[in-house]
């Protein structure tokens, strides 16, 4: 049953290890009813990412319609992440079949309509390249001012970035989309990898503590970010997991996490080959251009990690 006071989350994903743990955290939460996940091609092929998701909600007991998306980046080849979370996307453990399939609606048509249908109360959760949000925006411009809110889990607010040094993985994997996305006058967040690094990434004992609260999904969350865990350390040299999605939806869950953030006119790079893919964050407005996002530059990270361990538990 919908109660008034219960927030309505729209969420795009491709689905691999650490989109599962940001849609157990957001299926978990009390106050919020999710109303459908689109699936975008991303870290896996859409038709994979749509199997992650169904699996993920059919181990917390959820039956949020899953819609598949665009199969390809607006203009690019595909560029997927397997080498980070494994060749099924979550840490290669393979797990059965779902017994739910999507839905035979597009992605895309679902984000217009259900954005239209609840004018004013959608907060829209990005974890994946931005294709599906911007053909959306393409069709049906108006959504824009209807979005309640729109937090994207993307970009590196200046600094390194994680799959070049200048870019984040979701922003360079389809740039031209990120692009119509920052310039559609949406009210977004964006929180950059960089937040779910240093302080906020999981330390051997956290995890550790996360597999000891015993529960069917805390070991789920551990064992399917098996792979992202030896990526973190290895190639991004991280001192644990960092989880840059359940962070992303860790802010739209309870904002009060933010300890800073501010609003910039962001632009994203998608001509130069070197920096493709870039969100580049006007910190002191030596460009004189209107702010369109409000960057996440910091956010509590013991709470993080407590509000994590509650939606495990």
């Amino acid at each position: 049953m919908l109660h008034s006071d219960m927030r309505k989350f729209l969420i795009d994903t491709d689905t691999a290890s650490d989109d599962a743990v940001a849609l157990l955290m957001a299926h978990r939460w009390p106050d919020v009813q999710v109303e459908a996940i689109t699936i975008v091609s991303g870290n896996v092929a859409v038709e994979q990412g749509a199997k992650n998701a169904l699996y993920t909600l059919e181990m917390c007991g959820a039956s949020t319609p899953v819609y598949l998306g665009c199969p390809k980046p607006m203009l690019r080849p595909c560029k997927y992440a397997h080498g980070f979370h494994g060749e099924d996307g979550m840490g290669n453990m393979h797990y059965p079949e779902p017994q739910a399939k999507p839905q035979v609606d597009h992605g895309v048509d679902v984000i217009i309509d259900t954005i239209k249908s609840n004018p004013g109360e959608i907060t829209l959760v990005t974890l994946g390249p931005l294709t599906n949000i911007a053909i959306a925006l393409l069709r049906a411009p108006e959504i824009a001012s209807l979005v309640q809110r729109c937090v994207i889990m993307g970009g590196a607010a200046n600094v390194v970035g994680n799959v070049t040094p200048a870019a984040e993985y979701n922003i360079w994997v389809d740039p031209d989309a990120a692009k119509i996305v920052f310039h559609s006058g949406m009210p977004m967040s964006m929180v950059g990898w960089e937040l779910s690094r240093a302080q906020a990434a999981l330390l051997p004992d956290e995890i550790a503590q996360i597999k000891n609260l015993g529960t069917e999904l805390s070991r789920f969350a551990v064992d399917c970010n098996t792979s992202a865990l030896e990526a973190s350390v290895k190639i991004q040299h991280s001192p644990g997991l960092t989880l840059a999605d359940p962070v992303a939806m860790a802010v739209a869950l309870d904002p009060t996490i933010i300890t800073r953030q501010g609003k910039y006119y962001v632009e994203v790079e998608t001509v130069s080959e070197l920096t493709r893919g870039q969100t580049v964050v006007d910190e002191l407005g030596v460009l004189n251009q209107t702010p369109n996002m409000t960057v996440i530059w910091s956010i509590d990270a013991p709470r993080w990690k407590e509000n994590l361990y509650l939606c495990l538990g």
